[in-house]
């Protein structure tokens, strides 16, 4: 039986001790050397594959934490912003506590597989006439009168999940590597890496990377104006010798298909960014790279309809289709 992250990590996590954990079984997720892509960089790349989480994203590590805690301190319902993966995380983790959770998306720009998890987990889904931002405002107003929690990853302990992942690669790889690229949208991701590799006391270097089209990119998980811990990744940056790495959606695009050709690994537009990022980043041959592949692809199977090419009809015949095949 899998064990989840806060029964794996409870001594360096931020919670009472006897706390009851609320857990989907989620973190201890693969750590995939990419030899294919490695060998095109020139650099020794590998993929934490975080679509591997119950929901199918790296939100589970810091919601299982958040909810615990919520739980404990006598909540009765969660409140959160989202662009898809915060929602579906925070209605199976409500769902498996027992306590009411209510989502807030902007209108007409979440992926409807993200949606339809936090319908089918029981949420109350509500989309705002506004954007992510103004969203992300008025859940952290309802958070601060005592009647919701907020599970959004201004919420430390959401923080205190998602570090753990930064134990994990280090306990895989059997060291912390040279550079760790991870998508960047509103910056919490980043910031519990940060705080993960330093409990450990080596940190890498850091390529947070973001579309240049934030506001509009295709890339919804992604699509934030304004991140919430920029502070933060300017913190981690400056630290670590880092760099924010900008690309466009057209590059996103080609490396979301180069993962999943080159490599079988079907992950959401969003999470394609560092690898598009580390496309134009030109690391020292043989650098030793993670990249933090945060979602999964059926998050987002309408941005597969938008890009490949549509099946082919063919009849029943061998010949025929071995024609087609060519």
């Amino acid at each position: 039986m899998g064990v989840g992250l806060i029964e794996r990590y409870r001594d360096r996590l931020a919670l009472a001790p006897g706390t009851r954990a609320v857990s989907l079984g989620e973190g201890s997720t693969p750590l995939l050397h990419v030899p294919h892509l490695s060998a095109r960089l020139g650099i020794e790349l590998w993929v934490k594959w975080e679509g591997a989480n119950p929901t199918g994203s790296f939100k589970d590590r810091g919601m299982c934490v958040a909810v615990t805690q919520a739980l404990a301190e006598g909540a009765d319902a969660v409140i959160c912003a989202s662009t898809g993966n915060t929602a579906a995380s925070a209605a199976a983790y409500a769902a498996r506590a027992g306590l009411r959770a209510i989502v807030l998306e902007p209108e007409g720009a979440v992926a409807l597989g993200k949606l339809a998890q936090a319908r089918a987990a029981g949420a109350t889904v509500l989309a705002v006439r506004g954007s992510f931002d103004q969203a992300l405002a008025a859940a952290r107003e309802l958070g601060t009168r005592g009647t919701h929690v907020l599970v959004n990853s201004v919420n430390p302990f959401r923080i205190e999940g998602q570090k753990t992942a930064a134990f994990e690669i280090a306990e895989e790889l059997g060291r912390v590597p040279d550079v760790l690229a991870l998508p960047y949208g509103g910056g919490g991701n980043t910031r519990a890496f940060f705080k993960g590799f330093s409990e450990l006391g080596t940190i890498p270097r850091f390529l947070p990377c973001q579309s240049a089209e934030r506001a509009t990119t295709l890339a919804s998980a992604i699509r934030i104006s304004e991140p919430a811990h920029a502070p933060e990744v300017a913190e981690a940056i400056a630290a670590s010798d880092g760099t924010i790495l900008t690309v466009t959606d057209a590059q996103i695009v080609e490396a979301w298909q180069l993962l999943a050709h080159e490599e079988g690994i079907f992950c959401e537009p969003a999470s394609a960014a560092p690898l598009a990022g580390l496309l134009t980043a030109g690391l020292p041959p043989g650098t030793q790279v993670v990249c933090v592949v945060t979602g999964h692809g059926l998050k987002d199977t309408e941005a597969v309809d938008r890009t490949a090419p549509q099946p082919a009809t063919v009849d029943a015949d061998p010949d025929a289709i071995a024609e087609a095949a060519r």
